[in-house]
């Protein structure tokens, strides 16, 4: 089995995703270490108890994960679930990786650009023509369009259909939608600056109790599909490119998650 050194496999990750151009909420790269060689990742979207015990279980050398650890604003003691988790990693020297923003924000690689992929959507050109623009910090949400879907029920069947799971629609069924944007997990904050950008609908992963009200009062439809169900598409991608590269084995896992 081919292996990579752990520091020269964090070092092309935080390349690969610009990393430390990232102002985030957390650490991106290489949060707990382990082993100075890897040659079995789990991949997956949130490094919980049940994606740890699959990765010992497995033999896995690190966790590759897009929500990892030592948020801001958290309790920093190591208590309860968090001791757990980090005895655990720790007991078995599994590297836990995790890569927040830079993830969403890869032209290729990351959560936007997969789950158009995926869903069917179509960027508008400033996406599909300059990468370098895509991968800027600062832009999070990407507009477009869904071909052979042009209003709102059509773009939640479509949603439906490809992710496995009903969202929840804001906005009448039958209202045109030529003009999509979208930006995974919890973006629902965002919506704002979605109209402001002229979108007649925006898909997120979560929704809050304002966000209905705007929705309704701008006439834009607004589709909540699942933070979990939007952000699974990124790291699959990413863990490819890592066998791609380095030749070694990444398998995903999906920690069920109906949120």
């Amino acid at each position: 089995m081919n292996s990579v050194s752990t520091r020269a496999l964090c070092q092309w990750l935080d390349s690969t995703l610009n990393a430390q151009a990232f102002s985030d909420y957390c650490p991106n790269g290489l949060q707990v270490e382990g082993k100075p060689t890897t040659s079995h990742i789990i991949a997956g979207v949130t490094a919980s108890q049940a994606l740890i015990d699959e990765a010992i279980t497995r033999g896995a050398d690190a966790l590759l994960v897009h929500h990892g650890w030592m948020w801001k604003g958290e309790d920093p003691r190591v208590l309860g679930t968090r001791k757990k988790r980090l005895a655990s990693l720790l007991a078995h020297d599994i590297n836990l990786i995790a890569y927040h923003l830079p993830l969403d924000a890869h032209p290729t690689l990351g959560n936007n650009a997969q789950l158009a992929r995926v869903l069917g959507l179509q960027p508008d050109a400033a996406f599909t023509e300059d990468s370098a623009a895509r991968a800027r910090p600062g832009n999070l949400i990407w507009s477009g369009s869904m071909p052979g879907a042009t209003t709102l029920g059509a773009i939640a069947a479509q949603i439906q259909a490809r992710l496995g799971r009903a969202p929840l629609v804001i906005g009448d069924p039958f209202m045109p939608a030529a003009r999509i944007a979208w930006c995974t997990g919890a973006a629902q904050s965002m919506l704002a600056q979605a109209i402001d950008g002229g979108a007649e609908v925006f898909i997120t992963g979560e929704v809050s109790e304002p966000t209905v009200h705007l929705a309704r009062e701008a006439g834009v439809g607004f589709i909540s599909a699942g933070h979990h169900a939007t952000e699974r598409y990124g790291v699959q991608a990413l863990g490819q490119a890592v066998v791609s590269e380095f030749g070694i084995q990444v398998d995903f896992v999906d920690i069920d998650n109906p949120v």
